[in-house]
């Protein structure tokens, strides 16, 4: 059997380079999330929207779960923690979660994989220790605070603005956020229990 060549080799094998996929993939599922919601947002319809073949995007993540949690996570990036003390600390902490939930498609899929993770043991193992506990133990080496509190405040201010993305389907405003917070530091103002 004759072989045709053509005037170039690579080491590659043909097809779309993978170099920047996770970029590609993250952007195509937060737009198609925020288009078409997150129960619509099918990783036929998040590859198609990526370019790629849907068997590409289920060799990286084996479970849309785990493709929202991986972007979430590309999404959010570091939590910063600035300020001088503990109550800047805090309120820089619950202004930036509460920006990047009110991103289009972060917070319709945060919302969306955390509902799917109530009735889904493996997705909300995956929710816990790839995406809550980093955050966690962030803030808990920055705070000086037990895991205990951490968990709280993370349990409120992240509930607090999902719930209002859910009920109604926009993110908290920022006098909302604002109030939130001041709720959040007069809890927290004594440090550690």
């Amino acid at each position: 059997m004759a072989s045709s060549t053509s005037g170039t080799t690579s080491g590659r094998p043909p097809g779309r380079p993978r170099a920047g996929l996770h970029d590609v993939v993250f952007a195509a599922t937060l737009r198609t999330v925020h288009e078409l919601g997150y129960a619509r947002a099918t990783v036929e319809r998040i590859a198609a929207a990526a370019g790629v073949a849907k068997t590409t995007i289920y060799r990286r993540w084996p479970s849309k779960g785990e493709l929202i949690v991986d972007c979430l996570l590309d999404a959010f990036g570091p939590v910063p923690l600035e300020g001088a003390d503990r109550a800047e600390l805090m309120s820089s902490a619950v202004r930036w979660i509460a920006a990047k939930i009110g991103e289009p498609g972060v917070g319709d899929a945060f919302a969306g994989v955390f509902s799917d993770a109530v009735s889904d043991p493996g997705l909300r193992e995956i929710l816990a220790t790839r995406l809550q506990d980093p955050y966690r133990r962030a803030l808990q080496d920055a705070l000086g605070e037990p895991e205990s509190r951490v968990l709280f405040f993370i349990d409120v201010v992240v509930g607090a603005l999902l719930h209002r993305m859910g009920m109604t389907g926009e993110p908290m405003v920022d006098a909302d956020v604002a109030a939130l917070t001041e709720m959040v530091l007069a809890h927290f103002a004594t440090g550690p229990a």
